[in-house]
């Protein structure tokens, strides 16, 4: 005890220069650690990879570049009217029509409201025996024919290779008294067709139509035909032409042909 207290002054001191050397000793590694510590974030801060830059949305400038590219047209005549009047046409029952594209009046407005077609019909009907050899009779229809006159049932008698104003008889199948069929040669167009009693031949040659012009007060025209002659809208028109998809007018002022759609 006596000792502690002559040498505690000593003992303190030595503990206190322990503890020093003990930090002096420490004070390195903590520093090399905080520095090591200090450098790795400043690593990760610097290195840090990056992420790719997003495509970049560029289709409204696209859009405008292409409206850009495309040269604008300003209509000042045909629908927007600055410049030419409108015009308006008072049809016969006192209505007021609206011109806008020329076609609401004359031909364009014509409408086809029937169409019928016309056929070429020839029935075998029987043979005929006599001295001046076998003779084979046929009835013809040509509900197409230019004149009235011809379009009605009509017989016609013939024998081998003899013409007529329809056909030429070019082939006997079967008995010359008694054939399953025979072989025709159309005059026109040269077409080979075959008919037998129970089988007659049959095509279509043509349309007839009616018509009607809504702009006038006027009864429509029926079972019209080709050369058939219109009147309206104070000009005179001639059918030229009728298919089954249209009928063709011609203007006798201007020989301007008009097509007419049939509806199908």
């Amino acid at each position: 005890m006596d000792l502690l207290k002559k040498h505690y002054e000593k003992i303190i001191l030595g503990a206190v220069l322990l503890v020093l050397v003990v930090v002096a000793a420490w004070l390195p590694m903590k520093i090399k650690g905080e520095r090591s510590g200090l450098e790795q974030q400043a690593n990760d801060i610097i290195n840090k990879p990056s992420k790719p830059i997003a495509p970049l949305n560029i289709s409204t400038q696209q859009m405008r570049f292409s409206r850009l590219a495309t040269a604008g047209v300003v209509d000042l005549s045909t629908t927007n009217k600055a410049l030419n009047p409108l015009q308006w046409q008072k049809a016969t029952d006192g209505r007021l029509i609206k011109i806008q594209t020329g076609k609401e009046t004359g031909p364009d407005a014509l409408i086809v409201t029937n169409q019928r077609p016309l056929h070429l019909v020839i029935t075998f009907d029987s043979v005929s025996t006599s001295d001046s050899g076998t003779r084979y009779v046929f009835y013809v229809e040509r509900e197409a024919a230019a004149k009235p006159a011809n379009r009605g049932r009509k017989a016609f008698i013939s024998k081998k290779d003899e013409k007529n104003e329809v056909f030429v008889l070019r082939q006997v199948k079967g008995p010359p008294d008694a054939p399953t069929e025979v072989v025709l040669e159309l005059v026109e167009g040269g077409e080979l067709v075959s008919v037998a009693k129970e089988k007659p031949f049959k095509r279509v040659d043509g349309y007839t139509v009616d018509l009607r012009y809504p702009l006038e007060n006027r009864p429509p025209w029926l079972n019209q035909r080709v050369g058939g002659a219109l009147k309206f809208g104070g000009e005179d028109y001639i059918i030229v032409a009728i298919s089954k998809t249209e009928v063709v007018v011609l203007a006798k002022s201007n020989q301007k042909k008009t097509p007419v759609p049939v509806p199908q």
